[in-house]
């Protein structure tokens, strides 16, 4: 049994996170300031003697003694951390040095959940962890993308600096039960449309492509991750190499939802990648690790989670 500290632990992946880990017979610290996660995300687990959940911004420091560190705290969402960029970025940035302080002082294995939109409006395809990004510095979505750029420095140098023991995983699409239904997300968007039957709204052509990986899947992966040998600190990538359309997406959940929804067109985000693809060999490789829900069962669960909140 170990105690560990999962900052963002109430958000959509961070509460999933917890709740796994407490099965796994842990004490778990939930820290988290409530911008985007939500009490009704972790409320099933307050009654578990093993859980605590802290109310706590990490640009401040914060002090305790735990085993091991899941740094997940920062706005995911374009809507969300483009809201306030300055501070999506202090909490990229200040938010790991407090941590790496943290994990420093209590001698903590911590991992950061860094991002494949590290990779940008990637020219290599599908992306691999040896790449090294197209990334805009001065646009809108450089906020979130620099900062955790910055974040996995940081991680880097302070376990060539201070000896950290660290972990680095790049998160690509995640979907599942526990989103935001206002999110801004491309599965929770077209999901709430389809079964309001209101239009589905796709920006650009649709050709653009993604890869949705299942709640759960990533969970294990950033388990396993946090667990592996010491010489294997990453980076790599968590995501379900299986790539679709957005266009063809929005067909498939409009035929999922058994929708009246139409497909409307607008104008494509600046910077919006045109493709998203996870190269997970080095997962596989070295985390013996990949996802085992298939696209459609897992959006089975989801269509029926946002069903439940109508």
């Amino acid at each position: 049994m170990k105690r560990v500290l999962v900052t963002g632990g109430a958000g959509f992946i961070g509460s999933h996170l917890c709740e796994e880990l407490l099965r796994r017979g842990n004490d778990v610290i939930c820290l988290d300031n409530f911008f985007t996660g939500s009490k009704n995300s972790i409320r099933h687990l307050l009654s578990n003697n093993k859980f605590e959940l802290v109310r706590h911004d990490v640009t401040k420091e914060y002090f305790i003694e735990v085993d091991e560190i899941y740094n997940l705290a920062c706005p995911a969402s374009p809507p969300h951390y483009q809201y306030n960029p300055i501070k999506t970025a202090k909490t990229s940035v200040l938010g790991i040095i407090n941590m790496l302080g943290l994990a420093k002082r209590c001698k903590a294995r911590i991992l950061q959940a860094s991002t494949s939109e590290i990779y940008g409006n990637p020219s290599s395809h599908p992306q691999k962890e040896t790449y090294w990004g197209n990334v805009n510095p001065i646009g809108i979505r450089s906020c979130y993308d620099e900062g955790k750029r910055m974040a996995e420095t940081l991680m880097f140098d302070y376990h060539r600096q201070n000896n950290v023991d660290i972990r680095v995983v790049r998160i690509f699409n995640t979907y599942g039960t526990r989103m935001d239904k206002n999110d801004g997300r491309v599965v929770s968007n077209f999901i709430v449309q389809a079964l309001n039957n209101k239009d589905i709204t796709i920006y650009g052509d649709g050709s653009q492509t993604r890869s949705f990986c299942y709640v759960s899947d990533l969970v294990e992966g950033l388990i396993r991750m946090m667990e592996n040998k010491k010489e294997f600190l990453g980076p790599v990538n968590l995501g379900n190499p299986c790539e679709t359309s957005i266009l063809d997406f929005a067909k498939l959940i409009i035929k999922m939802t058994n929708s009246n929804s139409k497909i409307v067109f607008c104008p494509l985000p600046s910077d919006d990648p045109v493709q998203r693809k996870p190269d997970i060999t080095l997962a596989g490789e070295k985390l013996d690790w990949k996802p085992n829900i298939s696209l459609e069962n897992g959006l089975l669960k989801t269509i029926e989670y946002f069903k439940e909140l109508k």
